[in-house]
């Protein structure tokens, strides 16, 4: 009887326990569970930072002509309309008065420098910043 190539016995070429294990992908199990557990922890910490985008402190924003100041300190909440992006009124100097205690139809006690990392709103809805990247909305009424 005739000997057979070695490689016709094993087409794979490998002896011993490996070729046992011919049948199977060969993807080894530690990968497997690596890439597993990268792809777990990524979700994590995308979770956790979108959840941290909630976690801003909001503050009111009224409307105020900054250029007329009362003698008490306050200021005359005006029409939003006027610190519209697109208002070009004649006469004041219109814009937003944050975080002031409102009482009746004054304002004060805030300050008319924009806070950052900071959601701010309107007492009408309307959304100024979102969560300290900047910028003005244009949502609510």
């Amino acid at each position: 009887m005739a000997q057979k190539h070695p490689m016709a016995q094993n087409p794979s070429g490998k002896s011993g326990p490996q070729a046992k294990k011919q049948g199977k992908s060969g993807v080894k199990a530690s990968t497997v569970v690596t890439l597993g557990t990268i792809g777990v922890i990524a979700l994590a910490v995308i979770g956790a930072c979108a959840a941290d985008d909630d976690d801003y402190e909001e503050i009111n924003a009224d409307c105020v002509d900054l250029g007329n100041q009362l003698p008490d300190g306050s200021y005359e909440v005006v029409d939003e309309d006027y610190c519209d992006d697109g208002y070009h009124g004649s006469r004041g100097a219109y814009g937003w008065y944050y975080g002031g205690l409102l009482a009746g139809t004054r304002v004060s006690k805030g300050t008319s420098v924009k806070p950052s990392d900071v959601s701010i709103v309107s007492r009408n809805g309307t959304v100024i910043q979102r969560g300290g990247f900047g910028g003005r909305g244009g949502s609510g009424g």
